[in-house]
């Protein structure tokens, strides 16, 4: 059965955009059209569509689902490279959480700090405006508190950087 991007998109539960998206990416393969232009896909780009979404939800990247792709079009591979790529993809979402805790403590530290009145002294903006020299410069400088450990607005940032 053939069916159109919007039915594709329907059907796997990725949106037409991102259909797109993949196949300019070389993740997806470009459709076969019909002589009008219009994209056409099977029940089994479906399929390839539901495993690609899937991966997105657990977060793997385009360039992990790639290599998934590659593994489970491949009937003869060994598990154990599935599982090892896995198991660096919970080791990255394992860094993640540590940055996402780190900077959801700094916010609550800032938070507890700051008096939430009418006054307009606030620790959490000061915090925002302070330029930060070095990697564990304490993220209540401004508050007098003085506890040293890497903010999460530096997690953040540092984690942008290394992407």
């Amino acid at each position: 059965m053939s069916m159109n991007i919007g039915e594709a998109a329907k059907a796997s539960g990725v949106s037409a955009k991102m259909i797109r998206h993949y196949e300019s990416v070389g993740l997806f393969p470009e459709a076969v059209r019909t002589e009008s232009g219009y994209r056409q896909y099977t029940d089994k780009e479906v399929s390839t569509l539901r495993f690609v979404r899937q991966s997105r939800d657990l977060g793997f990247s385009i360039e992990q689902i790639r290599e998934l792709l590659g593994l489970w079009q491949d009937r003869m591979r060994p598990s154990r490279q599935v599982r090892a790529l896995a198991q660096a993809h919970i080791e990255e979402l394992d860094e993640k959480l540590k940055e996402l805790q780190s900077m959801k403590a700094t916010l609550e530290h800032l938070v507890h700090c700051c008096h939430g009145d009418d006054r307009p002294d606030c620790p959490i903006i000061d915090s925002l405006a302070q330029e930060r020299r070095g990697q564990e410069k304490s993220p209540t400088a401004a508050t007098g508190l003085g506890h040293r450990r890497t903010t999460g607005l530096q997690v953040g940032r540092r984690a942008r950087q290394s992407a």
